[in-house]
């Protein structure tokens, strides 16, 4: 559903749907970026351009290239060096939000975790178990 926003880069109001994040005179300009980068790196002696000199070239913000690529807009299997850095460690990636090596990482942080939260749990089980027999005795010693 459609709502009211404040436009990011110019800060007027505007209906914000699931196409576009920005007012429409912000999506104008960043259509024309778009056709720019796009111009630009299809060009075949520029598909091996880098970011930077994508951004030094077209004077396109290299975030503005970045939300193209994440919404898929720029196909990077054409363009082997463009790419964007990885939310956590910051090595350059061509998909997703984190590098291979961060969701390893990530995934053998989350597993140790969750056998060290298994470990707790059933320590307290047997906590339990103890407390309980031992309550049991006391009482038929009285």
């Amino acid at each position: 559903m459609a709502e009211l926003d404040n436009c990011p880069k110019c800060d007027n109001i505007f209906v914000k749907n699931q196409f576009r994040d920005v007012c429409d005179n912000c999506y104008k300009e960043e259509e024309k970026a778009y056709q720019e980068v796009y111009n630009y790196i299809r060009k075949r002696e520029n598909r091996t351009a880098t970011m930077d000199q994508v951004v030094v070239a077209t004077g396109v913000e290299e975030e503005l290239i970045i939300k193209f690529i994440k919404k898929g807009r720029l196909k990077l299997a054409q363009f082997p060096n463009l790419g964007y850095q990885c939310e956590r460690c910051g090595t350059t990636i061509r998909d997703g939000k984190i590098c291979p090596n961060c969701v390893r990482e990530l995934q053998t942080d989350l597993f140790t975790h969750n056998k060290e939260e298994t470990r707790k749990q059933e320590l307290k089980e047997k906590e339990k178990e103890t407390i309980t027999y031992f309550s049991v005795n006391k009482n038929r010693n009285k």
